[in-house]
């Protein structure tokens, strides 16, 4: 009978082995079960790989090195996964323990398949017995973590469905039946080398007293193949559940967007269009049908979106698992009328198939308008699926096609094309600002070359009573530091963020491409601007219409005038606002979508020693104001105001200042806090108002 599993000192390590079917009779039927195994595997793969060509085309398979190392980073190294500690750490021990084991699989292969015998030695010792024993652990442990998430916990963001339990009960029994056909072969057999695998030795354990040698050896007959057939069975389904993540969550991150958010956006060219926008499966581009498979249905994006936050329909997972459902329920009909060539032949089919935008389903206009476009759900994905381009997609169609947008919209739009700016109320002029400052105008210099760079002020500097300070103030600290500024005054016009953002292309391309004349007809090659908004414009947009420019926020741009020492920083220490405590707001257009977090931060640490404080959400993570995506001109329920949530988290920390890098953050923030600051004194300011009064003149004020 079974002894206590442990080497046997006699006996040569470099002997060790086992055999590979041991106590199985009829292996060949292993390999008869393994063809159709893989051959629906395969066809359900190739059904998928087919609807992703019938899509329109997208340059995804550049850059390989920079798309490696993407790979390695969030598909490999699990990056963004383990984001979130729970559900980190119970997809990492399941996804690190089905690697393992299907190494450990493939090396039985090759060691009985082959004339290659591996399987033996140290080798077998170390890796096939007891680093497998490990991570098998790891997957049965990952799986119980995962069910307690889902059957006891249940959060909301995760979406409850039969699939998903199936997928982890079988998992779970295909990880404990593998044990147990260990755990009987090491008693039965007496194995010397049992103390090399711990789970399986503690199955032998538990069932030496309790089982014959013949009750073993018939229960490791049955459990083996019902092991099988179970694990062929998954393998063959895989392609048709959400377990194809395995397979499309790395390809998506492959060929993930490379531009960063700001630059997601893509440009519709006029001349050939047939139609404007998407609401047919066949006007996505491959890798947005892509983006479909490839969902786990996690809910991060939806979680972090500041719209459902605050109770609007907007759900990004709904919306990419409704396409998903849509594609594969049109999927016959969307590959019968396109070739899959890969060219977009999809579009071909788009008049026939159902559209995407419907009343009744997530992809409704009411949620399509509710987005700010902050990307949070962007950044939150674990798999890099691209939510907001689609969204702002859709929006293009029912804005350009069926003329169906909000009311408050409507108005931003129509002021945007008869006074180019989209404050339909302002009584202010592009140049109001300026007064008592003497800022050179472009125009009206002898020679407009001599400008060192363009400060472009924006609508919301210029035109926003509150946010005037803010432009004051930078054109002020460029003065201080020498900077020779100019601006373009009356002729500027708005860069297009709100027009582009809400769906409105073709206003947007017609005012990017009036500014970029403009700035080529005085030789511009340096901006600096204090919107965020009009700084992803240049930076990311406008160089598809011929505008390549030099671009800074104004945060960054001061911060090298400090470090260079061109702006003097001495006297910053003495400042009034050494005695305050400052929340920094973290723009989405500065942060997330262009990466920048640590200027604003460095300049805020010169003002005067003042104690910086974080909130809860911040950096990569911040909360949207509520301002983008157009809805700063919207009129939103007053129990659904995104400004007012994140008004409530800076006012949570404490501070006394909430500081701000975007015009629109400011007026949005201005209105939050004011509704939820209590008696408080709660001030929101830019960082450049903030740091003129921390470096500037004693005899000049911000006004």
């Amino acid at each position: 009978m079974f002894r206590v599993g442990g080497t046997v000192p006699s006996m040569d390590p470099t002997q060790a082995t086992r055999e590979v079917f041991w106590n199985i009779e009829y292996t060949w039927l292993v390999y008869v079960l393994m063809v159709p195994t893989l051959a629906i595997f395969g066809w359900g793969f190739w059904l998928k790989i087919r609807r992703w060509r019938a899509g329109q085309p997208a340059v995804r398979f550049d850059r390989l090195g920079e798309r490696l190392q993407l790979f390695l980073r969030n598909a490999v190294g699990q990056g963004r996964t383990i984001r979130s500690r729970y559900a980190g750490v119970f997809h990492t021990l399941v996804y690190t323990g089905f690697i393992v084991l299907f190494l450990a699989t493939t090396v039985v292969a090759i060691h009985h398949d082959t004339p290659l015998h591996i399987m033996k030695g140290h080798f077998y010792l170390v890796f096939q017995s007891l680093i497998v024993d490990v991570f098998g652990l790891f997957v049965l442990v990952g799986v119980a973590l995962a069910a307690i998430r889902r059957w006891i916990s249940k959060p909301n963001l995760l979406v409850y469905t039969d699939e998903a339990s199936w997928i982890l009960v079988t998992i779970f029994v295909m990880a404990l039946t593998g044990f147990m056909v260990e755990g009987w072969r090491i008693a039965v057999t007496d194995d010397p080398w049992a103390a090399w695998s711990p789970i399986g030795n503690v199955f032998a354990l538990a069932s030496d007293p309790l089982m014959s040698d013949a009750a073993m050896q018939t229960g490791h007959v049955v459990i083996w193949w019902f092991h099988l057939v179970v694990a062929f069975g998954f393998i063959a389904w895989v392609p048709f559940s959400k377990m194809s993540h395995v397979f499309t969550a790395p390809l998506n991150i492959f060929t993930a967007n490379l531009d960063g958010y700001g630059g997601s956006l893509k440009t519709i060219d006029f001349e050939t269009a047939e139609r404007f926008g998407i609401n047919h499966l066949g006007d996505f581009t491959w890798k947005d049908l892509l983006d479909f498979d490839a969902c786990t249905e996690c809910g991060r994006c939806t979680d972090v979106c500041p719209a459902n936050t605050v109770g609007k329909s907007l759900s990004p997972r709904d919306i990419i698992l409704d396409l998903q459902g849509l594609m594969h329920r049109q999927g016959d009909q969307f590959l019968l009328n396109g070739n899959g060539n890969g060219n977009g032949s999809g579009a071909n089919a788009s008049d026939e198939l159902l559209p995407i935008i419907d009343q009744k389903t997530a992809v409704s206009p009411e949620a399509l308008f509710a987005c700010t476009t902050c990307a949070a759900c962007m950044e939150a994905c674990p798999v890099h699926i691209e939510q907001m381009p689609k969204i702002v997609d859709a929006r293009r169609y029912l804005v350009m096609e069926e003329a169906d947008f909000p009311e408050g919209m409507m108005d931003m739009m129509n002021s945007l094309e008869s006074r180019q700016h989209p404050f339909a109320g302002t009584q202010f002029s592009r140049v109001d600002w300026t007064e008592g400052l003497d800022i050179d105008v472009m125009a009206e210099m002898d020679d407009p070359h001599e400008a060192e760079v363009l400060m472009w002020v924006g609508c919301g500097g210029a035109l926003v009573e509150r946010n005037r300070n803010t432009v004051r103030a930078t054109a002020k600290l460029l003065r201080k530091a020498g900077v020779k500024f100019a601006i373009l005054g009356r002729e500027e016009s708005c860069t297009g963020d709100p027009a582009r953002r809400v769906g409105n292309e073709f206003l947007f391309e017609m005012l990017a491409k009036g500014n970029v004349e403009t700035m080529q007809r005085y030789g511009v090659r340096k901006v600096v601007t204090s919107c965020p908004h009009c700084f992803n414009s240049f930076r990311n947009e406008y160089p598809h219409f011929g505008g390549s420019y030099e671009v800074y926020h104004h945060t960054q741009f001061l911060d090298q005038l400090l470090e260079s020492g061109r702006l003097d920083g001495h006297g910053a220490a003495d400042s009034s606002s050494g005695s305050s405590t400052i929340t920094f707001h973290d723009p989405c257009y500065l942060g997330r979508h262009n990466g920048e977090y640590e200027a604003p931060r460095n300049l805020l640490a010169k003002v005067g020693g003042a104690r910086q404080v974080e909130m809860e959400r911040s950096r990569n993570t911040s909360f949207c104001c509520g301002g983008g995506g157009g809805m700063a001109f919207v009129d939103e329920p007053p129990d659904q105001r995104v400004n007012q949530e994140r008004a409530q988290e800076a006012v949570d920390t404490g501070a006394d200042v909430v500081a701000v890098g975007c015009p629109f953050c400011a007026t949005m923030l201005d209105d939050g806090v004011n509704a939820r600051r209590g008696d408080r004194e709660v001030k929101v300011r830019d960082v450049a108002e903030l740091l003129w009064d921390a470096v500037g003149d004693s005899d000049q004020t911000v006004p």
